[in-house]
């Protein structure tokens, strides 16, 4: 789940008007510019879902307010490293199995279900559900919607291109990570859209060692987004994560001047989000639902690194 850094470039409006004013919305499908796709509107969402008494959960499980952070980016131990490393391979692991089911046809509340009981079988809590009142236990996000969908009952279509975002809570630590899925046959800008996305998540990963500026991540992720002809939407960003959520460092994905530097034990995630049209986005009035403000498509990879002596790890590898 992304770190909204900043919210001034993010306008709310209700969700009724924005459609109504919205350009192209007749013809049900994205600018011709950017391929053919269904443009995405909430549907019904079903009722939270429970999560056994047994499972160690966040403080936020019950109110909605998740703990303070650090006020400084962390240096982990050895142990709490450890602790990270499980929670991460098991968000990765539910990632990579939720592949085989997705189809044209099934809702992303079926998702929502499948991956939420995957993570409490395991043991462990699925990190989104009730986070800051967030209703689900991953966000999923389709064609125009940047980030933090909240599944429901419409079904996937053929063309579709799919943000699985998952994160999970397990020995006391959370594990951020999200992929991209095309559902069905996608077309040929969606599917460079995608490999770009992963390039520019990759790109960021691979200049990450200790004494780097945390904004040379954003100078190399724009870079890299803009020679190929995609923006980035600067409103959500990376984020710190430990026994925390979102922490400290904040991660930008774009040109910047943020001061600080990184330092073997640190944890954070690089998850910029990739867009074939403007910078700017709307989020709908369930307060959560981020969409172009074109209907341009966009496509995000995540993944939690650890800073180490000689460089970094991928701890969701």
């Amino acid at each position: 789940m992304a770190s909204n850094n900043i919210n001034k470039l993010i306008a709310r409006t209700f969700f009724k008007n924005f459609f109504e004013k919205t350009e192209n919305l007749s013809q049900r499908n994205g600018p011709s510019r950017f391929g053919h796709y269904s443009l995405i509107e909430p549907q019904k969402v079903s009722a939270k879902r429970d999560v056994p008494a047994y499972i160690p959960k966040p403080t936020y499980a019950e109110t909605g307010e998740p703990m303070p952070p650090p006020s400084e980016p962390e240096i982990k131990t050895k142990n709490q490293i450890e602790c990270m490393a499980h929670s991460c391979i098991l968000a990765r692991r539910v990632l990579r199995e939720i592949k085989s089911i997705l189809k044209p046809g099934i809702t992303t509340d079926f998702v929502d279900h499948t991956i939420h009981e995957m993570i409490i079988n395991q043991g462990a809590y699925p990190s989104t559900l009730n986070y800051r009142g967030f209703p689900k236990s991953i966000c999923t996000s389709i064609n125009n919607v940047a980030c933090h969908g909240i599944p429901d009952d419409r079904p996937l279509q053929d063309g579709d291109i799919l943000n699985i975002d998952v994160t999970v809570f397990f020995n006391g630590y959370h594990g951020d990570c999200s992929e991209m899925y095309e559902i069905g046959t996608v077309d040929e800008q969606g599917k460079d859209l995608i490999k770009i996305a992963k390039l520019c998540m990759q790109k960021g990963m691979d200049i990450c060692k200790p004494n780097e500026k945390f904004c040379n991540i954003g100078t190399i992720i724009e870079e890299t987004a803009k020679k190929h002809g995609y923006n980035i939407f600067p409103a959500f960003g990376g984020h710190g994560i430990g026994q925390y959520f979102h922490g400290p460092p904040d991660i930008y994905h774009f040109a910047n001047d943020e001061e600080g530097v990184m330092k073997p034990g640190m944890t954070f995630t690089i998850e910029p989000i990739i867009t074939q049209g403007r910078e700017e986005v709307v989020v709908l009035e369930d307060e959560w639902t981020a969409v172009s403000v074109d209907n341009a498509r966009s496509a995000q990879f995540e993944n939690t690194i650890l800073i180490t002596e000689n460089g970094y790890d991928i701890l969701t590898s």
